[in-house]
């Protein structure tokens, strides 16, 4: 059996759920559409499958996501994902924090990005941009409350302009729901190695 991973890293980890998956073989058209996958299709992930059982929630959620986290305009994409691994991080979603900081990494070719904050968490001394929007990130992570007009400025003299700082905005706030939703309803593992079972 594979393990419980509570600690943060940038390869790959793997989510068990608590619930049971929908099971695709049994799945409603409802379930498929919101899965937007046809019978055939059998490459979707557990979580997708444990979050059909409600397909109409799922069928919201997905469109949002993907327009948070992959609009063409607005904050570059590596950036939004520097937001994902703050949020992941302070919120202690293992799975989240490693799936974002790879994706970073692909995007920038920079890995020591990652390994900084990997193991000096939102103190980690990076490139002035990048530190803004590490620190905006955590800030709203740990105390949405708190943020103010203000906690734009560090965002304004690195060049981010307010379609840029809204959409930071929406990546960390969409990992607060995110991880908590997947903590909730499984937790991340390390992979199975081949010849163990999981």
């Amino acid at each position: 059996m594979s393990r419980p991973m509570r600690d943060f890293t940038q390869g790959e980890l793997d989510w068990r759920s608590w619930l049971a998956p929908v099971d695709l073989v049994s799945a409603t058209p409802e379930q498929f559409a919101a899965l937007k996958i046809t019978p055939s299709n059998r490459t979707v992930g557990a979580y997708s499958l444990v979050l059909a059982h409600d397909p109409e929630v799922l069928e919201q959620r997905s469109p949002l996501y993907n327009g948070i986290m992959f609009g063409a305009k607005g904050l570059p994409r590596a950036e939004r994902e520097l937001g994902a691994v703050a949020a992941s991080r302070i919120n202690g979603c293992a799975y989240c924090a490693s799936v974002h900081a790879k994706r970073f990494t692909e995007l920038t070719k920079a890995p020591e990005v990652m390994a900084r904050i990997q193991a000096d968490g939102v103190s980690a001394k990076l490139h002035p941009r990048q530190k803004a929007i590490l620190d905006y990130a955590a800030k709203l992570t740990r105390d949405p409350a708190a943020i103010g007009p203000a906690d734009a400025a560090p965002l304004r003299a690195q060049g981010l302009g307010d379609l840029e700082i809204l959409d930071l905005t929406h990546a960390v706030a969409m990992f607060a729901w995110a991880n908590r939703l997947m903590q909730t309803l499984g937790e991340a593992t390390t992979p199975a190695r081949e010849g163990n079972p999981l």
